[in-house]
């Protein structure tokens, strides 16, 4: 816990916003600094031009949204409830899975109906694994979350508890694809409830079975979709914030942070400097690590996650047959993997998220129009430096239009705007390496090993967001902000 009342948060994205609503319902006076006219950070958006006068509201980063519940606990912190600010669908399916076969699975978060798509598509055999596989990991994500995601650390012994055994013998700490392997057959299967472990960083057949976790939140849990896009949930925290009392100053970077022995005494910015009585820190890594002067020490330096190239395109014509969320499955799998995070290289044989969000708020595109991204995970700045972006991305856009348009789904002839978005363009807005996944979930940076939400030499500067515990994604970054709320406030994660 720190002394004082008035705490700066240096970004207003997901982690931040959390961190801010926590901070003001512990009755803390709060200062958001957002280098950007609005919030959102990593969950960005753009208003793309259709020519004509409208626009198609893009998502520049996630697409998927898990954990309602936990979205929750941030607009609670102030005495307000997800569902005064935000309108949520469920998705059904959540996913709609092809495969180079010819053959399709829809992912059903509703084991009923899950399990009788695997006993119509695959086997009987399955929908019984299914079964157990469900409820592994539904076990799995209650040991893990109360433990080892929505926790504090202060050392490596915290984790020592009877989950800890919990999770040994549930075969927590073998690998992540065998495990998932002991319940279902199916090689379609295995992909759908393993590759989740992308987002994390690792290969599946390399991942750790405790990030099976993801695929609870992914496959079980719900995904969901806002009216609005996903721009609407930062914003809805962003307005619960203001309408608590906590100060917005957009358009404001930070470029110094003053300093009196071991305690942060304000911060310097852009638009002047503001006097704080601590400091949550939301930007990745290394800018951290600038504005702090130096870098943690690391027996082994930081890996970062591969990244994404993402084409977002506004199309001239509905597309009615394609769902909200579409795995397009290439053939190849375990060498993918080898290409984009061991050689450098990007995918031969692309696996590809595709994600038309007007299939469920046709508000997105201009009247007539659709809007329809494409995601393919690519390899991050570090681990193939050869690769130049600028130059690649409107080939590499081409190709994987092409291969969309082999396995039947061709956009290429309706496109009548389009936005790029490469790992030189995520490196351009301060993201490690150019990836938006910041560093990997390998186990020398997980749990109590992966990048402390303290700050050593520091006593009232704390970190958020994916490169500091609890990770990657949606839910874990919302979480992050609580945790650092809970570092200055003295309260319980």
């Amino acid at each position: 816990m720190t002394g004082g009342n008035h705490v700066v948060v240096v970004g207003a994205g997901l982690a931040g916003l959390t961190a801010a609503l926590h901070l003001r319902g512990a009755g803390r006076e709060v200062t958001v600094v957002e280098r950007e006219a609005f919030p959102g950070g990593r969950a960005g958006r753009l208003d793309l031009p259709d020519g004509g006068g409208g626009h198609f509201r893009l998502d520049t980063g996630p697409t998927v949204l898990t954990m309602p519940d936990l979205l929750e606990e941030p607009l609670r912190a102030v005495g307000e409830k997800l569902g005064d600010r935000l309108e949520l669908e469920r998705l059904d399916p959540a996913y709609h899975t092809t495969f180079a076969d010819g053959s399709s699975i829809d992912v059903h978060t509703d084991g009923d109906a899950m399990e009788q798509e695997i006993r119509e598509k695959v086997s009987a055999r399955d929908a019984a694994g299914y079964r157990k596989l469900r409820s592994w990991l539904t076990e799995l994500y209650g040991i893990q979350m109360a433990t080892f995601i929505d926790a504090n650390f202060d050392s490596p012994l915290d984790v020592v508890s009877r989950d800890l055994v919990r999770l040994g013998l549930l075969g927590g700490f073998g690998r992540l694809g065998p495990r998932v392997g002991r319940f279902i057959h199916d090689e379609r299967l295995r992909r759908i409830f393993s590759f989740q472990a992308l987002y994390a960083g690792v290969p599946p057949a390399r991942a750790l079975a405790a990030y099976a976790v993801i695929a609870y939140m992914d496959t079980i849990a719900g995904v969901y979709f806002p009216k609005g896009g996903v721009r609407a949930l930062p914003q809805a925290y962003a307005d619960a914030a203001a309408a608590a009392g906590v100060e917005f100053r957009y358009g404001a970077e930070v470029t110094a942070l003053e300093r009196h022995g071991g305690r942060v005494t304000a911060v310097e910015t852009t638009g002047g400097t503001i006097a704080a009585d601590a400091v949550v820190l939301t930007p990745d890594l290394p800018a951290v690590h600038e504005l702090v002067g130096r870098r943690p020490r690391r027996a082994v330096p930081l890996r970062w996650s591969p990244s994404a190239f993402v084409v977002h395109l506004g199309l001239d014509r509905p597309q009615p047959d394609l769902g909200h969320h579409t795995i397009s499955f290439g053939d190849a799998w375990a060498s993918t993997f080898d290409e984009i995070i061991t050689r450098g290289e990007l995918m031969r044989d692309p696996s590809l998220l595709v994600t038309r969000p007007t299939a469920t708020d046709p508000s997105l595109a201009p009247a007539g129009g659709d809007y329809v991204s494409v995601l393919a995970p690519c390899p991050n700045l570090a681990s193939a430096p050869g690769l130049d972006w600028d130059r690649l991305a409107p080939h590499y856009r081409d190709e994987i239009l092409g291969v969309l348009a082999a396995r039947g789904i061709d956009l290429g002839d309706h496109v009548v705007a389009e936005h790029r978005i490469s790992p030189t363009d995520w490196a351009r807005m301060g993201m490690a390496a150019g990836t938006p996944f910041s560093a990997a979930h390998t186990f020398a940076q997980t749990g109590p090993f992966r990048s402390s939400n303290r700050i050593r030499g520091l006593e009232n500067a704390f970190l958020a967001g994916c490169g500091t515990t609890p990770g990657v994604g949606v839910p874990t970054v919302v979480v992050s902000g609580k945790l650092a709320a809970a570092r200055i406030a003295g309260t319980r994660p």
